[in-house]
């Protein structure tokens, strides 16, 4: 019984060998085309960056912290900052698709890897059909502007307004971008490279045009809220930073992993912060940071000052801003599925290639019609919150696997390194670990029941038909013959 129970355990925290990894990332094992190069991605990075969080979220932000949201925006960036750069050395060291559930299996066993891949198919999914919701309303206002109305019934999901049936704007972006990722990482990247370039002229614009209408007598008080606001807006707009380590899930379509990860994670991620601040100085500054719209703080405010055409403008950035989030998180949801599969946890149909266009194009179909499910029929905005748990919760993960990995594995070539190892690895995990426990209750409760979900799976199935396990198993067989 003791030794039954012993094997079970060695198993559940059985590492993923490093030379496994590294036998994936090449070309002709993992299959997946590399095309990627530094300017993809980080224009991937800015694409799932800038979207709802500077679009949406700066209003509640100003709402808790004042014009003090500057600073809150540099609070949430500098804890980003530390996950980014555990991240960094990770992508580099472990260049193959999966992200942290890569990581976390090379570090920390296979039941830690199988619980983060779970979480983080919950952060991608959830967060893209919340997306999906997103830009189902933002193209319903251009429509409106322009004359033309659809009726409510086949714009709505049930039970987010009396009368609703399908939020088909919804269902359709998400299949169309779907439809992109289906045929090539070249061809999603250029489309994203096109829509970053819409949205980010659309936010220079709200800082260019902005500025001239800026009344530093609206940044006084500077923070109303004192620490305590300041701190509650880091945490609720921490969303916006989500989507760098995204840029990770694509590491085996990259060209030179060891030079180009790091430029992409940390290029996207500073890109973005200045971003934020300088929207944040011109919003607060623009109009009174208690009269804010919170639900489309930047138009509204251009609208409030006359600038309607201005504000016009800003909702056709706003609906760019959100199909490239919505094209990098479904890019990373189907990589997540794929290095899952790949190591047998889930069923081998999701880790097949495309033989033509070498995409997983099954985890690509399947995500495309079940996210597009559920953005066009439920009210999605209940369970959003869930994307900010699922990400922290991998954040901590990548962050101590890092501190841990240089423990018992100090050896093995790292391109790049991330800096004062551990204070840096613990501080982020630190700062991840108090901005989710001001998290409501139910999130916890509904990001738990999803988690016991998971390991119903894997003790169902992927703990007998892992590879991991199986290669082991194998070579102790060998072992025994030769003796």
């Amino acid at each position: 019984m003791d030794r039954s129970a012993d094997t079970l355990v060695s198993q559940l925290f059985r590492r993923k060998p490093h030379a496994m990894l590294m036998a994936e990332a090449e070309s002709d094992a993992g299959g997946l085309k590399r095309a990627l190069g530094a300017l993809d991605l980080t224009l991937l990075g800015i694409g799932a960056i800038v979207g709802a969080g500077i679009f949406v979220m700066t209003g509640v932000g100003a709402l808790r912290a004042g014009p003090a949201l500057v600073l809150s925006f540099v609070l949430a960036g500098t804890a980003c900052a530390m996950a980014a750069l555990c991240y960094a050395e990770f992508a580099t060291m472990i260049p193959v698709a999966g992200s942290a559930y890569s990581y976390s299996y090379a570090t920390m066993g296979e039941l830690v890897g199988w619980i983060i891949g779970w979480d983080l198919v919950l952060e991608y999914a959830v967060g893209a059909a919340a997306v999906a919701s997103g830009w189902s309303g933002y193209f319903r206002v251009i429509l409106e502007g322009v004359g033309v109305h659809l009726p409510d019934a086949l714009t709505h999901a049930p039970g987010s307004i009396p009368g609703g049936i399908i939020d088909l704007p919804a269902l359709i972006i998400v299949l169309l971008v779907s439809a992109v990722l289906y045929v090539g990482i070249s061809e999603s990247a250029r489309l994203n490279a096109i829509i970053v370039v819409i949205k980010l002229a659309a936010v220079g614009v709200v800082i260019a045009v902005g500025a001239f209408f800026v009344r530093p007598a609206d940044w006084v008080p500077f923070a109303p809220h004192g620490w305590s606001g300041i701190s509650s807006g880091a945490a609720y707009i921490f969303f916006a930073y989500i989507g760098f380590d995204a840029v990770s899930t694509a590491a085996e379509e990259v060209v030179e992993p060891s030079r180009d990860l790091p430029i992409g994670i940390l290029g996207s991620l500073l890109v973005c912060t200045i971003l934020y601040i300088a929207v944040a100085a011109v919003l607060t500054g623009m109009v009174p940071y208690s009269s804010i719209d919170q639900s489309a703080p930047l138009a509204s405010a251009f609208v409030t000052r006359g600038l309607n055409f201005v504000a016009g403008i800003i909702s056709v950035g706003a609906v760019a801003g959100l199909t490239s989030v919505l094209l990098v998180l479904l890019l990373g949801q189907s990589r997540i599925f794929f290095a899952v599969s790949r190591d047998g946890l889930l069923p081998e149909a999701f880790s097949r290639v495309h033989p033509r266009f070498r995409t997983p194009y099954i985890p690509t179909t399947i995500t495309g019609i079940l996210v597009g499910l559920t953005a066009a029929l439920l009210p999605i905005q209940d369970i959003a919150e869930l994307t900010n748990i699922g990400t922290l919760f991998a954040f901590i993960l990548v962050c101590l696997g890092i501190w841990v990995l240089r423990r018992i594995d100090p050896d093995t070539p790292r391109p790049f390194r991330t800096p004062l190892v551990p204070a840096v690895p613990l501080l982020g995990a630190g700062f991840c670990l108090y901005l989710i426990t001001g998290l409501d209750p139910i999130t916890w409760v509904r990001f738990f029941g999803w988690l016991a979900i998971g390991l119903v799976i894997y003790f169902a199935y992927g703990r007998h038909h892992s590879r991991v396990a199986q290669n082991a198993t194998a070579g102790r067989a060998a072992a025994s013959s030769a003796d």
